[in-house]
């Protein structure tokens, strides 16, 4: 009897272990996250711009097959996948074409959004074209942009992800710096490249601000993407290009891949 009821105790307190174990490891690593829907939101680096093989059917979103969301979407084989993100989309294009989508069963929601609000590609076109001083005043007028308007733009789009998708665990990605300095490189010089790099810097700052001020992860590709910029010899981000001039300063596939993929991983 005594023997019986040991076997019986020590049985309980291993199914009692195994239930805790259980339940810390699906606290870690988001369960609903990896079975629930995925929806991937946002503009062109989350489209996929710059990586080739776009979807015909996605038409000017120009979302690719090689992008981190469809990536992801490959390797662990959500309950569903919507891929809504768009080229050119802005945090005000996110609230009226993308959000369809979020549910109650949505386990993860991805978003980069920002970039396009700040004015990136006409900083990118001043600074090809213009005078460094005039580059430096266009980089000033978006970074005012950044600190004034941006926050409030970005606490909408949040708040609606929230409200929709209430389950969701949602990934903010960045954006990466663009050029290697104190390299020898043809094209901008190193005063508009450093310019351009510190309002990287800033965005990813505000950005990563509102996003935890929403309780959301945000992924920083910086790191990833360190040793990949522009003027790097191994660059992950096109930098001009005449031929196809919308996906200049994109990531590449590899920056894709290397760059943004691993960022979403470790943040699930």
């Amino acid at each position: 009897m005594r023997r019986s009821r040991l076997v019986v105790f020590v049985s309980s307190l291993l199914l009692a272990a195994g239930a805790a174990l259980t339940g810390a490891t699906a606290a870690h690593g988001s369960p609903l996250a990896a079975t629930g829907g995925y929806v991937a939101l946002g503009d062109s680096y989350s489209s996929g711009v710059g990586a080739g093989g776009y979807i015909s059917s996605s038409g000017n979103c120009k979302r690719s097959t090689k992008a981190y969301p469809y990536l992801w979407n490959a390797a662990h084989a959500p309950a569903s996948f919507t891929f809504a993100a768009c080229s050119g989309a802005r945090t005000d294009d996110v609230l009226a074409n993308q959000l369809g989508g979020l549910n109650s069963s949505t386990g993860l929601v991805s978003i980069s959004v920002g970039g396009n609000d700040a004015g990136f590609a006409d900083v990118m076109t001043t600074c090809v074209t213009s005078s460094d001083s005039t580059c430096l005043s266009r980089i000033n007028t978006a970074r005012a942009y950044v600190d004034s308007t941006l926050p409030g733009k970005l606490d909408t789009v949040y708040s609606s992800i929230s409200s929709k998708a209430p389950n969701a665990k949602v990934v903010v990605l960045g954006y990466p710096r663009f050029y290697r300095l104190g390299t020898l490189c043809l094209g901008l010089s190193e005063t508009k490249r450093s310019a351009i790099n510190n309002a990287a810097d800033q965005l990813d700052t505000a950005v990563a601000k509102r996003a935890a001020a929403h309780g959301f992860v945000f992924g920083d590709v910086r790191t990833t993407f360190g040793g990949h910029e522009i003027c790097s010899g191994n660059s992950w981000l096109h930098s001009l290009s005449l031929l196809n001039i919308g996906e200049s300063y994109h990531p590449t596939a590899g920056g894709q891949s290397g760059g943004y993929l691993p960022v979403l991983n470790g943040a699930v």
